[in-house]
């Protein structure tokens, strides 16, 4: 891990973190959401 030397430097860092972890959950969520909704309609008995 890096020495923070300034506040700014620390922001940076922090904010940077936050946009990967905001992307993954974002990707994660939707990978998620299509898997509950989508289905196979063939398997169904109608």
């Amino acid at each position: 891990m890096d020495t923070f030397y300034t506040l700014h430097d620390f922001l940076v860092y922090t904010k940077g973190a936050a946009y990967i972890l905001m992307g993954v959950i974002l990707l994660g969520v939707l990978g998620f959401w299509l898997f509950i909704t989508g289905r196979d309609e063939d398997t169904y008995i109608k």
